[in-house]
């Protein structure tokens, strides 16, 4: 009998997925494993990593789709009545619009607005709700009450209706758009983080460290805001494929982005006047935000399943 045959795994620790006992060590190293064994859930779905895919692919173009395309003057509303509502073709690889200007050219240009509009839109929504929140979740004085009651007017009327009312009031534009979307979308994340802080906040190592002298203050940034960070990061990914669509509305209605501005939404709008005969003005800014959303929504699938600690056992 050789070696191999006759090691044994050390008694009480349990192996690791390379057979090597999983030992206590630094928390350095407990961390790394932490990650890497998240990294791996996430690398098993299939669904998840194609969205990771069109994301980066979406990235890429928004970083240097300026730079790559074929027709940069017509990011910019270059006309040209010489060549307009072109078929696609080897030149035209989209087709062109009702002026002349290169659809592919501004699609690839546009996710540059798009990803900023989405990125922005949630952003702002997570310093509001977030915050309000917490508060909600840990006070029991009439601050709790105040804040869910004014949480509870903005989520009975349906977003998009509310966000066309701000903008309307506001007048149209890309800005005013994305000030409308923000201010509908940050009651979610309200409801979120206060139902979350109530199932922590009599926790066990809650009632530990409030009860050594710890303050409410070190216990919301040390205790609660931590372990509600996991559903803040899966909503956040999938908000922000919904924020692309709900800005893509507003520009399909004509309260967006405004000709002729290269974003998604407003091209459809326009394009929506060429149908069926000139089908590529819509098709393709359509697919762009269809696969954007589908990428965005499958990421947080899977970042749903990475934090979630029942699906990594």
């Amino acid at each position: 009998m050789n070696v191999a045959e006759t090691a044994a795994p050390v008694i009480g620790r349990p192996a690791d997925q390379n057979g090597l006992p999983d030992s206590p060590g630094t928390p350095e190293i407990d961390r790394f494993r932490e990650y890497r064994r998240m990294w791996s859930t996430f690398r098993r779905s299939y669904s998840a990593m194609l969205g990771l895919t069109i994301i980066v692919i979406f990235l890429i173009l928004a970083a240097i789709g300026p730079w790559i395309v074929p027709f940069p003057e017509d990011a910019l509303g270059s006309i040209n009545l010489d060549r307009k509502l072109l078929p696609p073709s080897a030149i035209h690889w989209f087709g062109t619009d009702e002026v002349g200007m290169d659809i592919y050219t501004r699609v690839v240009v546009g996710a540059r607005t798009t990803l900023w509009i989405g990125l922005t839109i949630t952003g702002i929504a997570m310093l509001i709700g977030v915050p309000l929140g917490l508060i909600a979740g840990i006070s029991d004085s009439w601050v709790r009450e105040a804040i869910m009651r004014v949480t509870d007017v903005f989520l009975s009327v349906p977003g998009l209706i509310l966000a066309v009312a701000i903008v309307g009031a506001l007048g149209p534009g890309i800005m005013n758009a994305m000030i409308a979307l923000s201010l509908v979308w940050w009651p979610g994340y309200v409801r979120l983080v206060q139902s979350k802080a109530l199932s922590i906040r009599n926790e066990t190592y809650v009632e530990a460290a409030r009860s050594i002298g710890a303050s409410e203050l070190r216990i919301v940034f040390v205790h609660v805001l931590p372990n509600c960070m996991s559903p803040i990061v899966v909503k956040a990914s999938m908000d922000m494929g919904m924020a692309i669509l709900g800005a893509a509305s507003l520009g399909f209605l004509g309260l967006g982005a405004q000709p002729p501005y290269p974003e998604w939404g407003a091209m459809i709008s326009i394009g929506k006047n060429y149908l069926p005969d000139w089908w590529w003005y819509s098709l393709f800014p359509g697919l762009a935000i269809y696969l954007t959303v589908l990428g965005f929504n499958l990421v947080g699938d899977g970042l749903r399943d990475m934090l979630d600690p029942r699906q990594r056992s």
